[in-house]
């Protein structure tokens, strides 16, 4: 048996496994329109916690959207996290339309923090409700989203809830490489089965993490996770570990991000916590670029330069691989045409990776939010896996 043969078949069956595993999870993950958006008989007071550093062009549609929620016990805060922009002139103008608008500022960063997680835990004191909901400065929600997500955590008795955001705007080919992550990430992450008890996947968004206070006491909050950069998946790490009920609902419809505005951004902006995933450790980096290279980008070259069975597994896999996108297509409500993006985004998906690497190894650690953290330092954090 030939190795190009046995390469072959090794891709098919990787692609058909994790094909499988995508359809029938996405088929079990709930949707938060299955929730019903009346308001509640009983209301726990809900603290939403913004984070906001440099945000002047989106934090005033972000926080309007959170103004008009139809959940009435509702506490706002908006912890301005140094900005040098005009953030803090946005939010003064907000408060003054809207007093009920609680904001903080935030002049300097203790060492041994990193900002966000710091600006959360600052927001944290101050807040009153019985829930904290953890977002960013630049998601617009639905006005019946936070009823909605509350009706589900009290039905289900939970301790954490996250919410799977979409992403607004950006050029064909940002979206397709968004899209080809999003497929990697529920395949690692299986959001669908987090709800289960004792088992070990786990979820956190930070986009839309809604938390039980007394939960999120019991962990330590963000201070146990200060100089984690990947903070919203953390939080959800910990509070699984210690038993805490935990789900994860689709929410298209409900919650919007414009997450980056370009490629090069997106690449930029992902340079600082992509590493982070196996905790800076260059021999997990090999068997994650090998699967990425036999899975998702040998397939069209193997359709297209070999021969007999060999291309016919190729092909196989190549079509496995372009369903499995289309369909996530028809779940964005994208045109159809865009499948050609699903043959681009593994190469940008790959530089994402190796860059991120790279850079950090490069210049022994991150810069983020004005701040530089060696890598030696961030080494001592957790381990998000292994």
């Amino acid at each position: 048996m030939s190795f190009s043969l046995v390469l072959a078949a090794i891709a098919f069956i990787l692609v058909l496994c994790c094909s499988l595993i995508l359809a029938g999870g996405v088929k079990k993950l709930r949707r938060l329109d299955d929730t019903g958006g009346q308001r509640l008989c009983r209301e726990p007071r809900v603290s939403v916690i913004v984070p906001a550093c440099n945000e002047e062009k989106k934090i005033e549609q972000s926080v309007l959207s959170l103004l008009t929620q139809n959940y009435g016990n509702l506490e706002i805060l908006v912890v301005n996290d140094r900005s040098v922009d005009g953030t803090a002139q946005v939010l003064n103008r907000l408060k003054a339309l809207h007093p009920r608008l609680i904001s903080h500022d935030i002049t300097e960063l203790p060492a041994g923090w990193m900002g966000k997680s710091h600006a959360m835990t600052q927001g944290v004191t101050l807040a009153s409700g019985e829930y904290l909901l953890f977002t960013d400065a630049d998601v617009v929600m639905e006005p019946t989203t936070i009823s909605r997500a509350m009706r589900h955590m009290l039905d289900d008795r939970l301790d954490h809830l996250s919410l799977i955001f979409k992403n607004l705007g950006g050029g064909w080919l940002l979206n397709c490489l968004i899209l080809e992550m999003a497929l990697g990430l529920l395949l690692f992450f299986r959001p669908w089965s987090v709800r289960q008890r004792g088992g070990r996947n786990f979820i956190g968004i930070g986009a839309f993490n809604l938390v039980k206070k007394t939960a999120y006491v019991r962990v330590g909050g963000h201070d146990s996770i200060r100089m984690h950069p990947i903070d919203d998946l953390m939080l959800g790490k910990i509070l699984k570990e210690q038993g805490f009920r935990q789900d994860c609902l689709l929410a298209h419809g409900f919650v919007a991000v414009p997450w980056y505005d370009t490629v090069r951004a997106m690449i930029k902006g992902l340079q600082k916590n992509t590493f982070a995933f196996i905790h800076y450790r260059l021999y997990f980096l090999l068997p994650i670029v090998g699967f990425l290279i036999i899975a998702n980008i040998l397939p069209l070259w193997g359709t297209i330069f070999c021969e007999g069975a060999v291309r016919l597994l190729w092909l196989l896999t190549l079509g496995m691989k372009l369903m499995g996108f289309f369909f996530g297509l028809r779940r964005q409500g994208m045109p159809t045409w865009y499948l050609f993006g699903a043959l681009l985004a593994p190469y940008l998906s790959l530089y994402i990776i190796c860059n991120s690497a790279i850079v950090v190894l490069k210049n022994n650690g991150i810069t983020w939010r004005g701040r530089f953290y060696a890598l030696a330092e961030l080494k001592k954090s957790r381990k998000l896996f292994l």
